[in-house]
C-alpha cells in the first residue's frame, strides 16, 4: 500500500514531477554506482532529459534538481535559500561533489542534455544518467520515470512494491473503502490509520501528521509576507501579501461581504503555490502543481470551521486515502493525464478531507472526492513558458473553493449518487489517455502557445 507519507511528501518548488522527482532519482543514482563499486571511479555523470522533462524542464529547474541530486542533496531535507550558492558554485568551478563526497569534473551544457527528438520511453518524464570513467568509458547507464508526486521508479521496477509490512486493510478502490468501513465499523481515516500503525507507532504517526500540517501553514504564512517578482522570465508579480492586506483591512471594518471566506481560501492556495513558484519549502499534495489545495482547504477547516487535532489529522488520512486511489488506478502526473491528475486529484481529496474532518460519513466523503475530480475532468496542462505559473497559480485557488464547495454538497445528502468514484478515476484515465499531448505539460498546446510570454 500507499502510506499517507508517500502522497505528502515534503520538497521544495516548483514541480514535483520535474525537481522533486528528478533530484530523488539523481540520489538513487548516485546511490546505485556506490552499490555497484563504481563510485570512487566515476568521472563524470551525463544526464539526459525527455519528453516532458526536456520540453518544460527550463523552467521547472529540472536541471538544477539534477545537479542537486548528484551532489547528495534531498529535497525533504534541502534549504531552498542555499541552492543558488550550490549551483553557482557547480557551475563557476565547473566541479560537482558527487554525494557530497568527491568531486568530478561538470559543465552543465555538456552534461544536461534536453534531448527534445529522441521519444521518451516507459513515461513521459523519462530521464537517463551515465557514469564515464576517467578515460571516458561509459560504465553505467540507468533510466528513470518521474511518475507524478515526486513518485520515481527505475526502468523495470513496478509502480507498487509489495509491503514490507502487511497492512490490515488493502484497498484499490473506494468501493473496497466503503466496504471495509462498512464491514470492520471504522472511517476512512480509521482504516488509512490502522494501516499506517501496521508500520509505525500511532503517536510518530500523528507526529509526522503534525509536522505536515506545520509545513503547509508555514508555506502559508510565508507567501503571505513575501512581495516581487516570481523567478523565470514571465515577470508575474507576487499577489498574496497585497490580497491579505486588504483582507486584514476589511476585516478590521468588520466588512461581512459573502464571498470574503471564499477570498480568504484563495488567498492560502495562491500563497503556497507563489511559494512553490519561488522553489521555496512545500508538501506535495499530491503534487507541487497542486500543492496549495489541500493547505488551503485544511486551513479553512482550522480558522471558519469548529476545528479540532483529531479533526485535521482525520483530514489528511482521509485525503490521502484518495489520493493513493488515483495514484493506483490512473495518475497524479501532468505529463500523463492533464491538470485533472493534478488540481483536479487534489480537489478531489480536500473535498474528502474536509467532509471527514467535518464528520461526514463514509459515503458522504466517496461523494464529495467524486465531485470534486467529476468538475475537472478533462483539465489540461498548459502552463506558460513551462513555469508553474500561469494558469497553476490561479487554478489553486479556483480548486480549493471547488473542494469546499463539493464537500458542502456530500454533506446535504445522505451518500447515495448516481456515479461513483471509481468510475470518475475510470473516467479520469481514459481522458488522459486520450488528451493530445501537446496539453500534457508540454507547453506546445492551450495557453502555452496562445498567450504572449512577456
Amino acid at each position: 500500500m500507499i502510506s499517507v507519507f508517500d502522497i505528502f511528501k515534503i520538497g521544495i518548488g516548483p514541480s514535483s514531477s520535474h525537481t522533486v522527482g528528478p533530484m530523488r532519482a539523481a540520489g538513487r543514482f548516485v546511490e546505485s554506482l556506490r552499490h555497484k563499486h563504481l563510485f570512487h571511479h566515476a568521472s563524470r555523470i551525463e544526464t539526459v532529459l525527455f519528453g516532458s522533462l526536456a520540453w518544460t524542464g527550463h523552467g521547472h529547474a529540472t536541471d538544477t534538481a539534477v545537479i542537486l541530486g548528484l551532489a547528495g542533496e534531498q529535497p525533504e531535507t534541502i534549504d531552498p535559500d542555499a541552492v543558488p550558492a550550490i549551483i553557482a558554485d557547480a557551475a563557476g568551478e565547473k566541479m560537482l561533489s558527487l554525494g557530497g563526497r568527491r568531486a568530478i569534473a561538470f559543465d552543465r551544457p555538456r552534461d544536461v542534455v534536453f534531448d527534445r527528438k529522441t521519444p521518451a520511453k516507459g513515461h513521459p518524464n523519462t530521464l537517463s544518467f551515465t557514469a564515464y570513467d576517467e578515460h571516458g568509458k561509459a560504465m553505467l547507464t540507468e533510466y528513470y520515470f518521474s511518475v507524478g508526486g515526486g513518485f520515481v521508479l527505475a526502468e523495470g521496477e513496478e509502480a507498487v512494491a509489495a509491503a514490507a509490512v502487511p497492512v490490515p486493510h488493502p484497498f484499490r478502490s473506494g468501493a473496497d473503502l466503503l466496504a471495509i468501513g462498512r464491514a470492520r465499523g471504522l472511517s476512512i481515516a480509521g482504516i488509512v490509520l490502522e494501516n499506517e500503525t501496521a508500520r509505525l507507532p500511532e503517536e510518530e504517526v500523528r507526529a509526522r501528521l503534525a509536522r505536515i500540517r506545520a509545513v503547509m501553514d508555514a508555506a502559508i504564512d510565508r507567501g503571505m509576507a513575501q512581495e516581487g517578482e516570481l523567478p523565470g522570465g514571465l515577470r508575474v508579480k507576487r499577489r498574496a501579501k497585497a490580497l491579505h492586506d486588504r483582507l486584514k483591512a476589511d476585516r478590521g471594518r468588520n466588512v461581512r461581504a459573502a464571498h470574503q471566506v471564499m477570498d480568504w481560501v484563495s488567498l492560502f492556495a495562491i500563497a503556497v503555490n507563489e511559494e512553490n513558484a519561488a522553489g521555496g519549502r512545500v508538501v506535495t499534495a499530491p503534487t507541487n502543481g497542486a500543492a496549495g489545495i489541500v493547505p488551503a482547504v485544511l486551513r479553512y477547516y482550522r480558522e471558519f470551521c469548529d476545528a479540532s487535532e483529531a479533526g485535521a489529522d482525520d483530514f489528511l488520512l482521509t485525503a490521502a486515502a484518495i489520493g493513493t486511489l488515483f495514484k493506483l488506478n490512473a495518475s497524479i502526473s501532468g505529463a500523463e493525464v492533464g491538470c485533472q491528475g493534478e488540481v483536479g486529484v487534489a480537489a478531489s481529496m480536500a473535498a474528502a478531507g474536509l467532509a471527514a474532518a467535518l464528520g461526514g460519513s463514509n459515503e458522504q466523503i466517496e461523494n464529495a472526492a467524486e465531485i470534486g475530480m467529476e468538475h475537472h475532468l478533462g483539465m489540461t496542462c498548459d502552463p506558460i513558458g513551462g513555469l508553474v505559473q500561469i494558469p497553476c497559480i490561479e487554478r489553486n485557488a479556483f480548486g480549493a473553493n471547488k473542494a469546499i464547495a463539493a464537500a458542502s454538497l456530500a454533506l446535504h445528502g445522505d451518500g447515495t449518487h448516481k456515479v461513483s468514484l471509481d468510475q470518475v478515476v475510470a473516467t479520469m484515465r481514459a481522458t488522459g489517455a486520450d488528451m493530445q499531448s501537446k496539453y500534457k505539460e508540454t507547453s506546445q498546446g492551450g495557453l502555452a502557445v496562445n498567450a504572449v510570454e512577456c
